[in-house]
């Protein structure tokens, strides 16, 4: 009989975490980031928080491309920004991250049968974003070791999809850019996937 797969280590958080990097030109830098966190289990309990960034580059951007966070738990969304989104390989150092805005989520709605197409809808403080996933591809698990992850301090199981397409919309206006092509654990996709069944257990 098999042995039992044991991560060894603390659940920090588990959800989903499926994420949007778009540029408008393949050799420059990212123009628009979204991170939805959907987390059952915290220590700061159940919540969601998106993380957008449209004026990475800039702590402190114009009022028409705004760097927010909308959460309906604001302890945990920081926790997420700081202890995980920071370290994020499109999301590290970035000046963006330094000046977010955290504003009250007003509601937030999935859609899409999650085999072809995905959506998430997030309505807050007069926004509204459409984050949308289509040519969705062929499901993987895996599980990154510490040394792997984006932290270096955790085991983290998950399921990805990966995706053709993805698009950002605020408040009707889809925003420029197009996720770039991406591998991670021998698959090829891109820099927009959606991540369910996403755990991170602290190993040190």
């Amino acid at each position: 009989m098999a042995e039992a797969l044991v991560f060894p280590g603390t659940v920090e958080w588990s959800g989903e975490n499926p994420g949007i990097s778009l540029k408008e030109s393949p050799d420059g830098p990212f123009t628009t980031l979204a991170s939805f966190f959907r987390v059952v289990l915290s220590p700061h309990g159940r919540g969601h928080a998106l993380v957008l960034l449209l004026s990475p580059q800039d702590e402190k951007p114009k009022s028409d491309r705004p760097n927010v966070c909308l959460t309906d738990n604001e302890p945990l969304a920081r926790w997420l920004v700081s202890d995980y989104v920071a370290h994020f390989g499109a999301w590290r150092g970035l000046p963006g991250l330094r000046g977010l805005e955290y504003r009250p989520l007003d509601s937030v709605a999935s859609g899409g049968d999650a085999i072809t197409h995905y959506s998430e809808t997030v309505q807050a403080s007069g926004m509204t974003i459409a984050l949308e996933w289509s040519g969705l591809r062929t499901p993987f698990c895996f599980a990154l070791p510490p040394e792997q992850s984006a932290t270096s301090r955790h085991h983290m199981p998950s399921l990805f999809v990966g995706c053709d397409t993805a698009t950002v919309t605020v408040n009707g206006t889809r925003l420029p850019g197009a996720p770039t092509p991406r591998e991670i654990v021998g698959h090829r996709i891109t820099t927009a996937m959606l991540a369910f069944s996403e755990t991170w257990i602290r190993a040190r």
